[in-house]
Order: C-alpha cells, then structure tokens, then sequence
C-alpha cells in the first residue's frame, strides 16, 4: 500500500496528515486519492461507514480548488447535521495550512440568514444538508452555477431518508460538465439511477464486496421469546460490563420506551430519535461520546450521522424493515482499525432474515445463548476483580487507615475480599439467582395457543381495506405495542384474528371496549377457535351499526390509517 507520499498530494496537505497523526491511507483512500488528483472524471466508491471516505473526497477537492477565487467550486451533500458539521470540520482540519479556505455547513436548524452571510463571505467548499440546500437555492441565497466538484456522500442514507428528490433538484442547478464523486456503503438501486443520470461513464473502486459487512465486525444472534426481548437486552448488557453500544429500535416510540426502562432499571442510557429537539439531540451525543451514556438507543434516521470510533457493540434491539440497512448498523462498530460485535435479538418468526441478511453482507452469523443469571455473575465478579486490581491507589486514604485496620483487625484476608466483593456482587446475584433461561429452539413455536396467548376475534377485514399487515400496523398504533406484541394476524372478507401473549388480554379488550367511529363499533371477542362455532369473551355489549354511510367513513378513516394515524382523532382514555 502507498503511504500519503505517495498518492501526489501538496506538501501543505501533508504537512497537515502529519499534524493529525495519520501513517497510512486507507484502502479507499489508497484507491481514490490517485484518481481524483489525476484525472477530471466521475467517480462511484462503495465502501463502508468508518473507513475514511471523508479524507478520500476532502484531500483531492481541497488540492483541486482554488483558495485564492471566493467562488464556490465543491459541493459536499451529506445525510444529517451531525455528519455535516463533522466534514465541514474535517476539511477545516485537512486544510489549515491552506491559507484563504473557507468551508461552509448548511443545516437545518441553525439561522438561514447566518448561513447565508458565511457563504457570501466567499465559501470555496460548501458542505450541506439536501433540505437546507433546496432552500436556500430556492430563496437565491446561494449559487452553485460554477461548481466544478459535487459529492454525495452516504449516498444510500440520503435517498434511504426520501431526498431523491431534493438531490435532483440541487444537482439541475450545477454544471453539466462538473465532476461528480459518489460515496456509499451500499448500491441499491436507487443509487444507480443517481449514477446513471448524473453521471458520465464514472469509475468505480469497491472496498470489500457491495454490501459486505467489515472484516472487524463479528456477528452472532440471540433467539428469545418475542416477550423477552427487553430481558435478554439487559442480559447482554450485564454480560459485557464495559459495554459501549449502540441499541437499534425500529420506531420512535419503542427507542424512547427501552431507553427510559434502561435508566430506570440503573443503566447508563440515552434515547436519539426524532422527536427530539436539536438542543436535546446534541446534549445526548455529548453525553455519548464523552462515555457518559453507555447504552445510546436510537432509531436508524436519528443515528446516521454518528461518528464515534469506540463504540463497542451494535445491538439490533429489531431488525430494520429494509434487510440493506443492517450494514448501516453494524457499520457503526468496528471503526478505525478497531473490532466490534454485531448482536441481534430475533423471535422465530425473524430467524429467516438472519439467511437473508448473511447473503446481503458475505458473512455468517453466529448463534449464541443469551448468558444465564449465574454466568453473568461470575462475569460481574471477575470484571469487578480486574478493575479494583488495575486502580491505582489514592493515597488521600492514608489517613484514615488507622481506623480502617481497627476495623478489620480481626478479619482473615479471603474473609476481608469476601466482604468487599459481596458488596457489588450480591446485587446481580440477588437478582439473577432465580434467573429464567431466556433461549428457545428453532423448532419451538414460541406462539402456541396453549395459555400462553390469546386468539381474538374483530369485525373488520379485507372489506374494510385491511390486509394482515396494514391490521396489524393498525392494531400496534391504536393499542400502543410492540412489533412482536401482536402475530398470527389473519384477514378474512369482513372479519379477521389475531393473537397476543396473555398478560395483554385485558389492554386489548378493555381498549376495545365502546370504541367506535362515525356511529360504528370496532368489536373485538376471544375466540376459542379460530371463527366458525367460535364461543366468544365480548368485549362489551355493543349495537353494530351496518349503515352504508357509516361504513363509508369508515373506510376513510381505515384507508388513513395506513399512514400510521388511524384513531389519532379520537380523544384518548388515560390509561397505565
């Protein structure tokens, strides 16, 4: 491999790598640098998050542009604020002895008119959100009419996050003629179509294979109960006492609700998701990367965009919908020559993704049991052991040892190490000594209607607008579940089933109880099997009104809830 020396670049841009400790490039950077700085071409490089794509762009835009000219020559999109800021302060770094540079972040939630006023200052390189951007096109605060240098990088998140549009739109306003790099860790097919429309015959360098997951990032899977899931969460987390993770959740609710039953369970946590103000996002990534925050659990959207070397573990809390956004995940651990663990926690029903994930990222899985009560202990106790050997003595206690000695003069050496690691080790061994084994087998239908669930009965089906998906969809937004809280989803013409774990019996039909719209009864019943001489647990007396105009609003209301709102309108009882 070539050092920096090497690949052509300008003794200014060396002499800063130098400052910033860098030895050798990367391999992207090994395969991109060359070309960039040699030819005036287009250029697609498939490689994944952590692997130094910033420096692979930065370096050659930085040599190419001309710091004497205030004209924006480079336009750098990039997916998040987070990941914006970290470029534009990336490239400042990369260019400081670059004397008259001026990089330039365009984000949301920061002032337009700020914006604005740094850019007409003279911004060579302008590094932006695809929303941002649009905006301020449209209201004439910027001009890219003489870029020479676009980039998309993190192509894939960015049209993952529904900018396709917003790209076309900035990049219809850039040159024909200018040169386009684009970076991504996948190449769905959306990423092609921006290849192929905006791009004349690029070259292409890959890292690894498309898709493939880093060769530092182990992957292993937990089969559990869909009801266990949090249990098991909290198993791995106690297995690995120096824990520093990401937690994956697939909504915005259930990142919130694991985050605040991890705090109140005694973990380190923090919750990154959209709901949250940008005041409230950085103060929970300050508190992460300064290791303040242990467990960070996020949704995909909010976490794109992080960029923390350290970070120990992935923990797929629920596999996203999109099987390709796993490398996204795993992505996030393993950084800078670093290894890191890539753990899911799946029900049966999920164990297939797993095959179709393994295809996706060239590599195996490896199942594993969820540790159990007594293991997790000993693994306590060790860690414990280790971290009172490797402290180093604070010798402020030197004083108080007199009275210290007294105490325990009486007290044999294994009695007096007994004593103090019973402190820390009674706590998990009170807890976890009637621990449950969490793992089941693949043969085991973890959803049988043997007690341990409940089949119910609805009044409304395909008629109605529902498949067995959008009833389900349906049914977790209006009862406030989880994804695997309710399954066995079965839509008939103008009724349908569906089952849940017992101990939500009374949510459901309780929730259920006199909930109409428009004069129309949603009845929901136990059924005892499955439908035909079904003997029913109504969920309450209830009038059925079949009016035809009735029906009519409610197939409105059904058709809206699709896009997650279904109800939202009817005034909700408080209920724990």
């Amino acid at each position: 491999m070539n050092t920096f020396q090497d690949l052509g670049l300008q003794d200014n841009l060396l002499q800063a790598i130098n400052d910033l400790g860098f030895t050798k490039p990367s391999e992207v950077q090994d395969k991109a640098i060359p070309i960039l700085l040699q030819e005036e071409t287009d250029l697609v490089a498939l490689a994944q998050t952590g692997t130094g794509k910033t420096a692979a762009f930065g370096f050659p835009m930085l040599q190419k542009i001309n710091v004497n000219s205030r004209t924006t020559q480079g336009l750098i999109l990039s997916p998040t604020r987070e990941l914006c800021l970290q470029i534009t302060n990336e490239l400042k770094l990369y260019g400081k002895y670059c004397k008259g540079l001026n990089v330039v972040a365009i984000y949301g939630g920061a002032s337009i008119t700020e914006q604005a006023k740094d850019v007409k200052r003279g911004a060579q390189i302008i590094v932006a959100t695809p929303g941002r951007m649009k905006d301020m096109i449209s209201r004439r605060l910027v001009d890219i009419s003489k870029i020479e240098y676009s980039v998309l990088d993190e192509a894939d998140e960015m049209l993952n996050m529904g900018f396709y549009e917003d790209i076309t739109s900035i990049l219809s306003h850039t040159p024909e003629d200018k040169s386009t790099w684009l970076f991504s860790a996948t190449m769905p097919k959306e990423v092609a179509t921006i290849a192929k429309n905006f791009m004349y015959k690029p070259q292409e360098i890959t890292v690894g294979r498309k898709n493939e997951s880093t060769s530092q990032v182990s992957h292993e899977y937990y089969l559990v109960n869909a009801r266990d899931r949090y249990q098991a969460l909290k198993r791995l987390a106690d297995a690995n006492p120096d824990i520093f993770s990401v937690i994956f959740c697939r909504t915005k609710r259930d990142t919130q609700k694991v985050a605040e039953r991890l705090i109140e369970d005694g973990y380190s946590a923090g919750a990154l998701h959209g709901d949250l103000s940008q005041n409230q996002r950085d103060l929970v990534m300050k508190s992460f990367r300064n290791n303040q925050i242990q467990m960070l659990v996020a949704t995909d959207v909010a976490a794109r965009g992080i960029d923390v070397d350290n970070i120990t573990h992935v923990i797929n809390y629920q596999l996203p919908d999109e099987i390709e956004t796993y490398t996204h995940r795993s992505g996030r651990t393993g950084r800078a020559g670093k290894t890191g663990v890539s753990m899911v926690i799946v029900s049966k029903s999920e164990v297939r993704k797993i095959k179709s994930i393994e295809r996706i990222i060239k590599k195996q899985f490896e199942k594993k049991d969820i540790p159990s009560g007594m293991e997790i202990c000993e693994v306590q106790l060790i860690s414990l052991a280790n971290k009172v050997h490797n402290t180093e003595v604070n010798h402020d206690i030197d004083a108080y040892l007199g009275d210290i000695n007294k105490l325990f003069k009486d007290t044999s050496k294994d009695e007096l190490i007994k004593k103090f690691f019973s402190v820390e080790f009674s706590r998990f061994y009170n807890y976890y000594q009637k621990a449950l084994d969490l793992n089941i087998s693949v043969s085991n239908d973890e959803h049988k209607d043997s007690g341990n669930s409940v089949r119910y009965f609805i009044n409304v089906g395909k008629k109605d607008g529902f498949d067995w998906m959008s009833l389900k969809d349906f049914l977790k937004e209006v009862l406030e579940l989880g994804q695997d809280d309710v399954f066995k989803v079965e839509a008939k013409d103008t009724f349908s089933f569906f089952n849940t774990e017992k101990e939500l019996q009374e949510k459901v039909l309780g929730f259920f109880t006199d909930f109409k719209y428009n004069g129309r009864f949603v009845n929901v019943e136990i059924s005892e099997n499955r439908g035909r001489k079904r003997e029913r647990k109504r969920s309450g007396k209830r009038n059925d009104s079949n009016n035809r105009n009735d029906r009519k609003r409610f197939d409105k209301k059904v058709k809206h809830s699709k896009s997650g709102n279904f109800g939202t309108s009817r005034p909700r009882r408080s209920r724990r």
